[in-house]
């Protein structure tokens, strides 16, 4: 029979002493020194400041737009015209919507799978110089400037899109989502490959640093057991970045969403829904109000205002979608928010 006794349980480690009288006066002291209180008045400022700014802004465009959705002859989500010279006017953003959201989709599927790839090359195959040669390249592509993005579109992207164009409608023209029946490829799929592009560097970029964040002793665990390099990456590292590439993917989408310049240059605006996305045609947003608002009048511009409207809601949306799901995953890992 084993007498051994037990061992004893640890005991549990002392509460933090309370703060001394001279810490406390310390404290104090710092509080109330100018330097303090000028430095703390103006951190509430600015923060106050930025949300007085985001609620002018939607205070303005609802303003703008409750005055000429009032006496709109049209159903503002689902007419398919755009006449807001007529009195009463008659307009709705239903082909707006579907290009912004197709065009977007386009980018997505494209831009994330090669933005992961790129992202896991440099974290874990790319010697260290390779890495961030390649990283380097990324942060310039961020840096160009979008109407620039838009003449390499219209002048080399769109005349190279005629091949792409053609073996598409000969594999896949039967789906007619692929069919094509030629003109100039300045279609809804050329403003998605090119929205790929630009968004990119930034998909690329926060998908690179949750993959760095990962736990070296997860990595090393999986080697043990004798693990390939891509068991790792599938057992350890994706996982582990899902929810960061989700946010970086999100990111993508807020920037894909509302770009003006690039979108404007290289598509042929039509208020048209085409069942191909090879069909030249379409519209977006933020490519409508760039391209009307100079010419327009000021009911024309009050329903410009209230599509705008519309995208300022969606994007913030996104973008809370992308900060709520770092919020979990730091969350999750133990960081603080």
């Amino acid at each position: 029979m084993d007498t051994t006794a037990p061992a004893p349980t640890p005991a549990p480690p002392p509460p933090p002493a309370p703060p001394t009288d001279a810490q406390q006066r310390r404290a104090a002291r710092a509080a109330t020194r100018p330097g303090d209180r000028v430095f703390l008045g103006l951190s509430r400022g600015s923060g106050i400041l930025l949300l007085v700014i985001m609620a002018a802004i939607a205070a303005f465009l609802t303003y703008r737009a409750s005055l000429v959705l009032a006496k709109n002859d049209g159903n503002f989500f689902t007419t398919f015209e755009w006449n807001t010279n007529l009195n009463p006017p008659d307009f709705g953003i239903a082909v707006l919507a579907y290009g912004t959201v197709v065009s977007s989709i386009v980018a997505m599927v494209i831009a994330v799978p090669v933005a992961v790839g790129i992202a896991l090359f440099t974290t874990h195959y790319a010697p260290r110089k390779l890495g961030g040669l390649i990283g380097y390249v990324i942060d310039l592509l961020a840096a160009v400037p979008s109407i620039v993005y838009g003449l390499w579109g219209a002048l080399v992207l769109v005349p190279h899109m005629n091949g792409l164009f053609g073996w598409l409608d000969h594999w896949f023209g039967w789906t007619g989502i692929l069919d094509w029946q030629g003109g100039a490829p300045r279609s809804l799929l050329t403003v998605g490959v090119l929205l790929a592009i630009m968004i990119l560097p930034i998909v690329t970029n926060v998908s690179r640093e949750v993959f760095r964040q990962v736990p070296q002793m997860h990595e090393e665990a999986a080697l043990a057991l004798g693990a390939t390099r891509w068991e790792v990456i599938r057992m350890s590292v994706l996982p582990f970045g899902r929810s960061g590439v989700i946010s970086a993917s999100m990111l993508g989408l807020g920037r894909a969403l509302g770009e003006t310049m690039a979108v404007a240059t290289v598509l042929s605006p039509t208020f048209e829904i085409h069942a191909s996305l090879l069909d030249p045609g379409g519209g977006t947003f933020a490519q409508n109000i760039a391209s009307k608002f100079g010419e327009a009048t000021d009911q024309g511009r009050d329903a410009l205002i209230a599509s705008g409207l519309v995208l300022f809601v969606i994007t913030l949306l996104v973008n809370g979608a992308a900060r709520a799901i770092i919020a979990r995953r730091k969350e999750y890992s133990g960081a603080d928010a």
